[in-house]
Formats: C-alpha cells, structure tokens, sequence
C-alpha cells in the first residue's frame, strides 16, 4: 500500500513528522511519503521557495527510514493538483497496487471545490484525519461522499486499489506553519515545534525573517 501525505510543510514542523509517523502505525505501512506541493492552487505565495522547503524537509526527515519524501509536484511546474498526482502515481504503481492519499477534515471539508474531485476516489482511497474544529456539514457534498465510501479498517484500504474513504483519529500536535512563521517574523524562538536542524537552516538563510544570531 503506497501512502502519500501533501502539504506546503512552510516550514516543516513536528506535527507534521508526528502525524506521519502515526499513519504509518494507524496504516501498517513500512513507509510514508510526503508531498510538498509547487504552489498551492488555494492560498498565496509560499513563505520559502520550493528549493528552501525541500531542503528543510530533508533535513528533518534524516534518520527516519519511514519518511520519504515525494518532490514530483516541486518538478512540475504551475499550481499542484492532487489529481494529477495520483494519476501519475496510478500509472507508475499499476492499476491493482492500493494508493492512499492522506487529507484533513478541515481539507476534506471543501474537497469539492477540488479540480477534478469526482476522479480521485477513482484514482485512490482518502483517509481523513480528524482535526479539531467544525464537523461537516451533513448536507455537503463532502459528508454524503464520506458516507457512501466510508469503511471501517485498514483492511478495506489493502484489499481494492481506491475508493474508500476511511476516518482516523489520531492524536495531533497543536502546530501550525503559520504560527511558526510569525513566531520567526517577530523574534520569538520556535525551538521544539520544529527539528533544530531545520531552525539553524531557517536562521542560516534568513527564512520567514529570522536573524542568523537569534536566539536558539
């Protein structure tokens, strides 16, 4: 079973790492590869470059044989599109092999408004991770996909190639890349929300206005 988990990752953080360490025991999968995105088709500009949050990435990732990370969307060029990811991943896995894509509810909550959305259960299972917030809207078009697909266990994800829809709830970090960047902007040290290696490049290349001499 192939499990990718996407995201800006601007900076990566360690919920981010948390969580991905937690699919892979929630999914019994020995891998779990992250997807930054080139540019997100539904918010601005990234705070680092593509280059920047690849390298970032990979300097938290080291040591952690169950992390991988996937740059095909930083390759690409234009805005990143789920759909097309998982179909060029359903061409290089074949048509047989279970792909899982990885979204949060408050994600999922608006899956809709995706391109080409209707596809992806096509292409892939989704599983949803719970976040805390609103539950969906029962009448949305999101909910009434989740509850046609939905499944209970892993099992269902190993056995067909796409299609379900399974719901997790594993415990979470309360981290966001927003708050770290603005921590950053503002002086304030955002020391064990993130890899110290990743806090020496971000001071080392100046990211998100950190001063190369702040406080550790």
């Amino acid at each position: 079973m192939h499990v990718i988990y996407g995201g800006t990752f601007d900076p990566i953080h360690h919920g981010h790492l948390r969580l991905a360490i937690e699919l892979c025991d929630r999914l019994e999968v020995e891998r779990v590869s992250l997807v930054p995105c080139h540019i997100p088709p539904h918010r601005g500009d990234t705070g680092a470059s593509a280059a920047q949050r690849l390298k970032l990435m990979e300097l938290a990732l080291q040591g952690e044989p169950r992390l991988s990370i996937d740059d095909r969307e930083l390759r690409r060029a234009g805005a990143s599109y789920t759909a097309d990811t998982l179909r060029q991943l359903r061409q290089e896995l074949g048509p047989d092999h279970p792909l899982v894509m990885v979204v949060g509810t408050d994600a999922f909550a608006g899956f809709d408004r995706w391109r080409e959305w209707e596809r992806i259960p096509e292409l892939a299972h989704i599983v949803v991770v719970r976040r805390p917030g609103p539950a969906l809207d029962p009448e949305s078009t999101p909910a009434r996909l989740l509850e046609r697909r939905k499944v209970e266990g892993v099992g269902s994800l190993r056995s067909t190639p796409a299609g379900c829809i399974l719901e997790l709830d594993p415990p979470l970090l309360d981290i966001s890349a927003t708050g770290i960047r603005e921590r950053i902007a503002t002086g304030r040290s955002p020391r064990y929300l993130i890899p110290d290696s990743v806090w020496e490049e971000i001071r080392r290349q100046e990211l998100y206005g950190a001063c190369p001499d702040g406080n550790f």
